[in-house]
């Protein structure tokens, strides 16, 4: 309902912050605006998201599914902003290692990075050496690994 969405985008523009949000709620708030047909409401809602998320000292809170909807739904939405991709790619490649994401996670996250033209060398090659690392890919369904080939193909990485 267009009414809803309206609403809703005028109602999280007018806070004074976004503190409340938990990363589950950001990420699923986006997502569902990336889905909606209201596109006017987008680029000011997700530029409000993006400068918070962009702020927090630390992404630790959110994990892999809150990563990959979020840079998904920039990506699905087209709406831009640098930042916000530089960030969770700062994020994901100061990581340990990459054994909590999900082979689905993983590659949406390539493809969100591909598709909104976000080239970013030091993610692409935090996920290749991982996968490279693992002792098979068993684990991977065959539309995750042609999303990271095609990610990879169209990032020209």
């Amino acid at each position: 309902d267009s009414k809803l969405f309206a609403k809703v985008a005028d109602h999280v523009l007018a806070l004074d912050d976004l503190d409340g949000f938990r990363p589950q709620a950001i990420s699923n708030l986006l997502w569902a605006f990336s889905k909606c047909e209201e596109s006017h409401h987008r680029p000011k809602l997700f530029e409000r998201v993006a400068d918070h998320v962009v702020a927090i000292t630390n992404l630790i809170e959110f994990n892999e599914q809150d990563l990959s909807n979020i840079v998904w739904a920039f990506a699905s939405a087209k709406v831009t902003h640098p930042e916000l991709f530089e960030r969770i790619a700062n994020h994901i490649t100061a990581l340990d290692h990459l054994g909590r994401f999900s082979p689905q996670s993983i590659s949406n996250i390539l493809i969100a990075f591909a598709k909104a033209g976000e080239r970013n060398p030091e993610v692409f090659k935090k996920v290749a050496d991982h996968i490279v690392g693992l002792d098979d890919l068993s684990g991977f369904k065959p539309q995750h690994l042609s999303n990271l080939v095609w990610a990879f193909a169209t990032a020209n990485i």
